[in-house]
């Protein structure tokens, strides 16, 4: 990673961040699993669905928060919401009914995800250029990729020990701990724009994806992934839920697969991530995803087996992580600031949320109509050439909207 003058400071707080971020999201994670198996795999596609529903309320919520506030106050406002939001988790697993907590919880989480995530991109790509974005992205990344390690770490050392919901706690101090290296780049750094208001509606995030072909073609990119990503999860759910009746062991198997993603993932990132899409482009790197959706399919339309699904999930979640997503944040760079964080915000949540209320709807009718594994993953196959087409097309169009830009 080549560093420019002045960049090294920016750059650690945000490696910092990004690594509190998914350490407390990654202890969650496995918590999340388990209780999604815990509570019905029958079940996963209604808690997609509700999912869905509450991302129809979070989003303009969102977007009027953004309009009114600046963003050195939104930003923390966010984390602290959702901090507190794990300590009520954390009471309601002791003293409420376990199948409804738990059902409650796999929504939550999949809206805390997805927000606190896009968040963090949202403010990477108001604050760092294209052609800073192709060499620190990856870095920045690696942040992130090294939390994902630390989670599913403390996770399988300790959930024997301490039990499931202890582990909330620990995702609390973790997610605070981001909020203040939130702060100390915005504060320190003194970023452009933290006392400005963004302004705008609370709607123009959906309005600016359908009136821009160049975010309604992210908009199709995510979507179409997004059923891929759904229809493995349920593949991956379904298989293990009959490799095992033990709780315990399961949250070890899924924690497993998160502690293999960081660490295939953190290798690329350090080692190679900027170098190949400096080299290749946006849109190669964004391909990569689709392209191991395709294959990865097709494998398991063939070995329908835990083993298989194990692997499925590192290999696309490493394609994901170290390429194909630093790849989609850099398609925002070259867009306006609302754009960045409203327009995104909207793709992120609800066209993300959206296919998978849809997709688990669409695989439980079709496990409903007799359809095996098999069958399943051969369907998704066709979608995801699709998105390995469309990765080429907005690589070109964001090269040159960067180019442009530069000028």
């Amino acid at each position: 990673m080549r560093l420019a003058a002045g960049e090294r400071r920016a750059v650690a707080w945000s490696f910092a961040w990004f690594f509190c971020l998914l350490a407390s999201y990654y202890i969650l994670r496995p918590v999340r699993d388990e209780m999604g198996v815990a509570g019905g795999v029958k079940n996963l596609p209604w808690l997609f669905t509700a999912t869905f529903l509450v991302m129809l309320v979070a989003v303009p919520a969102f977007g009027a928060l953004v309009a009114r506030l600046a963003r050195r106050i939104f930003i923390p406002v966010v984390y602290h919401f959702f901090a507190l939001n794990i300590l009520a988790f954390w009471v309601a697993l002791r003293y409420a009914d376990p199948a409804v907590v738990a059902r409650v919880f796999f929504v939550w989480i999949s809206v805390f995800n997805l927000f606190a995530v896009s968040v963090f991109w949202s403010f990477m790509a108001d604050v760092f250029s294209s052609e800073q974005g192709k060499r620190l992205f990856g870095f920045i990344a690696a942040g992130g990729s090294a939390g994902a390690l630390l989670g599913p770490l403390l996770t399988v050392a300790i959930v024997g020990l301490v039990g499931p919901a202890n582990l909330l706690i620990v995702a609390a101090v973790l997610l605070e701990a981001a909020v203040f290296c939130a702060q100390r780049l915005e504060f320190g750094e003194r970023r452009p724009g933290a006392e400005e208001r963004v302004g705008g509606s609370w709607i123009a995030g959906l309005v600016m994806v359908f009136r821009s072909p160049y975010l309604a073609g992210i908009a199709l990119w995510v979507f179409g992934l997004s059923i891929a990503g759904t229809f493995l999860y349920l593949q991956q759910a379904d298989i293990v839920s009959h490799a095992s009746a033990d709780p315990a062991v399961r949250t070890r198997i899924f924690a497993t697969i998160d502690l293999t993603v960081g660490l295939l993932t953190l290798v690329v990132q350090f080692l190679a991530t900027a170098k190949l899409i400096e080299r290749y482009g946006v849109g190669r790197a964004a391909a990569l995803l689709p392209l191991v959706f395709a294959v990865g399919f097709l494998v398991l339309a063939a070995w329908p087996v835990l083993a298989v699904v194990v692997a499925f999930q590192a290999l696309q979640r490493t394609a994901n992580f170290a390429l194909s997503n630093p790849a989609l944040q850099l398609l925002y760079t070259v867009l306006p600031r609302e754009e960045k964080y409203k327009a995104k915000n909207a793709i992120d949540l609800l066209v993300f949320r959206g296919s998978d209320a849809l997709s688990a709807t669409m695989f439980s009718g079709l496990r409903g109509l007799g359809l095996d594994a098999m069958a399943t993953s051969l369907l998704v196959v066709p979608v995801a050439a699709a998105c390995v087409v469309l990765s080429l097309g907005l690589g070109r169009i964001q090269e040159r909207r960067a180019a442009v830009n530069h000028s």
